[in-house]
Protein backbone atom coordinates (compact mmCIF):
# COMPACT_ATOMS: atom_id res chain seq x y z
CA UNK A 1 0.00 0.00 0.00
CA UNK A 2 1.47 3.67 -0.95
CA UNK A 3 1.52 6.41 1.35
CA UNK A 4 0.03 9.64 1.30
CA UNK A 5 3.34 11.26 -0.26
CA UNK A 6 3.70 8.73 -3.50
CA UNK A 7 -0.28 9.04 -4.02
CA UNK A 8 0.07 12.99 -3.82
CA UNK A 9 2.79 12.96 -5.83
CA UNK A 10 1.63 10.79 -8.39
CA UNK A 11 -1.21 12.81 -9.02
CA UNK A 12 0.66 16.21 -9.05
CA UNK A 13 2.44 14.53 -11.96
CA UNK A 14 -0.52 13.34 -13.49
CA UNK A 15 -2.46 16.87 -13.82
CA UNK A 16 0.80 18.29 -14.76
CA UNK A 17 1.40 16.69 -17.72
CA UNK A 18 -2.11 16.74 -18.55
CA UNK A 19 -1.94 20.21 -18.60
CA UNK A 20 1.35 20.40 -20.55
CA UNK A 21 0.09 19.42 -24.20
CA UNK A 22 2.88 21.00 -26.35
CA UNK A 23 4.96 18.81 -28.51
CA UNK A 24 8.35 19.91 -27.36
CA UNK A 25 7.74 19.18 -23.85
CA UNK A 26 9.65 16.13 -22.61
CA UNK A 27 7.94 15.28 -19.10
CA UNK A 28 7.06 17.62 -16.21
CA UNK A 29 9.91 19.38 -14.69
CA UNK A 30 10.90 19.55 -11.45
CA UNK A 31 10.40 23.05 -10.66
CA UNK A 32 6.80 23.11 -11.33
CA UNK A 33 5.94 19.97 -9.51
CA UNK A 34 8.32 22.02 -6.54
CA UNK A 35 5.72 25.02 -7.23
CA UNK A 36 2.81 23.47 -7.26
CA UNK A 37 3.98 21.71 -4.05
CA UNK A 38 5.19 24.70 -2.64
CA UNK A 39 8.78 23.23 -1.48
CA UNK A 40 12.09 23.04 -2.91
CA UNK A 41 13.16 21.50 -5.55
CA UNK A 42 15.98 19.30 -3.66
CA UNK A 43 13.31 17.37 -1.74
CA UNK A 44 11.13 16.84 -5.08
CA UNK A 45 14.14 15.18 -6.41
CA UNK A 46 14.23 12.82 -3.48
CA UNK A 47 10.84 11.69 -3.63
CA UNK A 48 10.96 11.07 -7.39
CA UNK A 49 14.25 8.85 -6.53
CA UNK A 50 12.13 6.90 -4.74
CA UNK A 51 9.08 6.82 -7.04
CA UNK A 52 11.32 5.35 -10.14
CA UNK A 53 12.88 3.02 -7.48
CA UNK A 54 9.40 1.70 -7.27
CA UNK A 55 8.83 1.78 -11.08
CA UNK A 56 6.21 4.20 -10.69
CA UNK A 57 7.39 7.04 -13.15
CA UNK A 58 10.38 7.60 -15.57
CA UNK A 59 12.03 10.21 -14.07
CA UNK A 60 15.82 11.73 -15.63
CA UNK A 61 17.50 14.96 -14.37
CA UNK A 62 17.02 18.08 -16.27
CA UNK A 63 14.61 15.68 -19.00
CA UNK A 64 11.41 15.41 -17.21
CA UNK A 65 8.97 13.29 -15.25
CA UNK A 66 6.70 10.71 -16.85
CA UNK A 67 4.59 8.60 -15.47
CA UNK A 68 5.02 4.69 -15.85
CA UNK A 69 1.61 2.37 -16.38
CA UNK A 70 1.34 1.17 -12.23
CA UNK A 71 2.17 5.14 -11.87
CA UNK A 72 -0.80 6.26 -14.14
CA UNK A 73 -2.90 3.77 -12.66
CA UNK A 74 -2.71 5.02 -9.56
CA UNK A 75 -3.42 8.27 -10.03
CA UNK A 76 -6.16 7.71 -12.15
CA UNK A 77 -7.43 5.76 -8.93
CA UNK A 78 -6.41 8.64 -6.49
CA UNK A 79 -8.21 11.12 -8.85
CA UNK A 80 -11.20 9.25 -9.08
CA UNK A 81 -11.41 9.64 -5.64
CA UNK A 82 -11.12 12.96 -5.13
CA UNK A 83 -13.74 13.99 -7.94
CA UNK A 84 -16.29 11.36 -6.66
CA UNK A 85 -15.95 12.48 -3.60
CA UNK A 86 -16.43 16.51 -4.27
CA UNK A 87 -19.18 15.27 -6.61
CA UNK A 88 -20.83 13.74 -3.28
CA UNK A 89 -20.07 16.38 -0.99
CA UNK A 90 -21.83 19.02 -2.63
CA UNK A 91 -24.56 16.22 -4.53
CA UNK A 92 -25.55 14.79 -1.18
CA UNK A 93 -23.91 16.97 1.24
CA UNK A 94 -24.78 20.63 0.46
CA UNK A 95 -21.39 21.39 0.37
CA UNK A 96 -20.62 24.68 -2.37
CA UNK A 97 -18.05 23.64 -5.20
CA UNK A 98 -15.37 26.56 -3.11
CA UNK A 99 -15.66 23.94 -0.05
CA UNK A 100 -15.22 20.37 -1.51
CA UNK A 101 -11.50 20.30 -2.39
CA UNK A 102 -10.04 20.71 1.42
CA UNK A 103 -12.00 17.98 2.32
CA UNK A 104 -11.65 15.64 -0.54
CA UNK A 105 -8.04 15.94 -0.09
CA UNK A 106 -8.20 14.22 3.13
CA UNK A 107 -10.88 11.55 2.87
CA UNK A 108 -9.31 10.66 -0.53
CA UNK A 109 -6.48 8.46 1.03
CA UNK A 110 -8.96 6.89 3.73
CA UNK A 111 -11.78 5.38 1.53
CA UNK A 112 -11.74 2.16 -0.41
CA UNK A 113 -12.52 1.74 -4.49
CA UNK A 114 -15.54 -0.61 -3.10
CA UNK A 115 -16.49 3.07 -1.11
CA UNK A 116 -15.79 4.98 -4.13
CA UNK A 117 -17.62 2.98 -6.44
CA UNK A 118 -20.63 2.59 -4.35
CA UNK A 119 -20.95 6.77 -4.11
CA UNK A 120 -20.19 7.19 -7.66
CA UNK A 121 -23.46 4.57 -8.29
CA UNK A 122 -25.67 6.41 -5.78
CA UNK A 123 -24.71 9.78 -7.86
CA UNK A 124 -26.17 8.08 -11.06
CA UNK A 125 -21.98 7.85 -12.44
CA UNK A 126 -21.31 11.34 -12.98
CA UNK A 127 -18.77 11.79 -15.58
CA UNK A 128 -17.80 15.27 -14.05
CA UNK A 129 -16.85 16.62 -10.87
CA UNK A 130 -18.42 20.24 -9.44
CA UNK A 131 -15.86 21.88 -11.29
CA UNK A 132 -16.85 19.78 -14.89
CA UNK A 133 -12.92 18.09 -14.08
CA UNK A 134 -14.11 14.77 -15.80
CA UNK A 135 -13.97 11.56 -13.24
CA UNK A 136 -12.41 8.54 -14.65
CA UNK A 137 -14.45 5.33 -14.16
CA UNK A 138 -14.07 1.88 -12.36
CA UNK A 139 -11.62 0.70 -14.92
CA UNK A 140 -9.29 3.65 -15.08
CA UNK A 141 -10.86 4.91 -18.32
CA UNK A 142 -11.41 9.08 -18.43
CA UNK A 143 -13.06 10.86 -21.18
CA UNK A 144 -11.39 13.41 -23.46
CA UNK A 145 -11.88 16.84 -23.40
CA UNK A 146 -12.62 18.95 -27.04
CA UNK A 147 -12.37 21.98 -25.27
CA UNK A 148 -9.79 25.29 -25.13
CA UNK A 149 -9.54 28.14 -22.62
CA UNK A 150 -11.90 30.88 -22.60
CA UNK A 151 -9.30 33.25 -23.58
CA UNK A 152 -8.39 31.19 -26.65
CA UNK A 153 -11.78 31.18 -27.86
CA UNK A 154 -13.22 33.76 -30.89
CA UNK A 155 -14.89 36.58 -29.76
CA UNK A 156 -18.60 37.36 -31.03
CA UNK A 157 -19.18 33.88 -30.34
CA UNK A 158 -20.79 32.24 -27.67
CA UNK A 159 -18.76 29.65 -25.40
CA UNK A 160 -20.38 27.04 -23.08
CA UNK A 161 -18.53 26.16 -19.81
CA UNK A 162 -17.37 22.71 -19.63
CA UNK A 163 -14.62 22.88 -16.80
CA UNK A 164 -12.70 25.09 -14.51
CA UNK A 165 -8.97 23.95 -13.58
CA UNK A 166 -7.67 24.42 -9.82
CA UNK A 167 -8.50 28.23 -8.85
CA UNK A 168 -8.75 28.46 -5.19
CA UNK A 169 -11.88 28.96 -2.81
CA UNK A 170 -11.88 32.79 -3.11
CA UNK A 171 -11.56 32.45 -6.99
CA UNK A 172 -14.36 30.40 -7.31
CA UNK A 173 -16.47 32.13 -4.60
CA UNK A 174 -16.10 35.03 -7.40
CA UNK A 175 -17.07 33.03 -10.41
CA UNK A 176 -19.93 32.03 -8.72
CA UNK A 177 -21.44 35.14 -7.92
CA UNK A 178 -21.25 36.26 -11.60
CA UNK A 179 -22.33 33.37 -12.58
CA UNK A 180 -19.50 32.01 -14.15
CA UNK A 181 -19.84 28.05 -13.64
CA UNK A 182 -20.53 24.51 -15.46
CA UNK A 183 -22.58 24.92 -17.96
CA UNK A 184 -22.94 28.46 -18.05
CA UNK A 185 -22.72 30.57 -21.50
CA UNK A 186 -20.43 33.07 -22.12
CA UNK A 187 -19.75 35.79 -24.83
CA UNK A 188 -16.48 37.42 -25.35
CA UNK A 189 -16.93 40.75 -26.80
CA UNK A 190 -13.17 41.81 -26.88
CA UNK A 191 -9.12 40.58 -25.68
CA UNK A 192 -6.98 43.41 -24.52
CA UNK A 193 -3.49 43.23 -25.93
CA UNK A 194 -0.45 41.71 -24.28
CA UNK A 195 -2.22 39.44 -21.89
CA UNK A 196 -4.75 42.10 -20.77
CA UNK A 197 -8.07 41.38 -19.74
CA UNK A 198 -11.09 40.10 -21.48
CA UNK A 199 -14.55 42.04 -21.96
CA UNK A 200 -17.23 39.13 -21.20
CA UNK A 201 -20.98 39.11 -21.05
CA UNK A 202 -23.01 36.39 -18.93
CA UNK A 203 -26.72 36.47 -17.68
CA UNK A 204 -26.73 39.91 -19.55
CA UNK A 205 -24.01 41.14 -17.53
CA UNK A 206 -20.42 42.61 -18.46
CA UNK A 207 -17.53 42.44 -16.70
CA UNK A 208 -14.06 42.04 -16.88
CA UNK A 209 -12.17 38.95 -17.01
CA UNK A 210 -8.48 38.68 -15.80
CA UNK A 211 -6.23 37.12 -18.39
CA UNK A 212 -4.74 34.44 -16.15
CA UNK A 213 -8.24 33.40 -14.58
CA UNK A 214 -9.27 32.86 -18.17
CA UNK A 215 -6.83 30.18 -19.27
CA UNK A 216 -8.00 28.39 -16.62
CA UNK A 217 -12.19 28.54 -17.95
CA UNK A 218 -11.80 25.86 -20.37
CA UNK A 219 -15.43 25.82 -23.13
CA UNK A 220 -16.68 24.91 -26.31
Amino acid sequence: MLSKAFEDYLKIIYKLSDKNISPENKGVSTSDIADRLSISQASVSNMLKKLAEHDLISYEPYYGVELLPKGRKIALNIIRKHRVLEQFLVEKLGYSWDEVDVEAEVLEHAISNKFTDRMWESLGRPLRDPHGSPIPDENGEIISDDVVPLVEFPEKTIAQIIRIQNRTPEELRYFSSIGMIKDAQVLIHSKSPFNGPLSIEINKQFFALDYKLSRSILVC
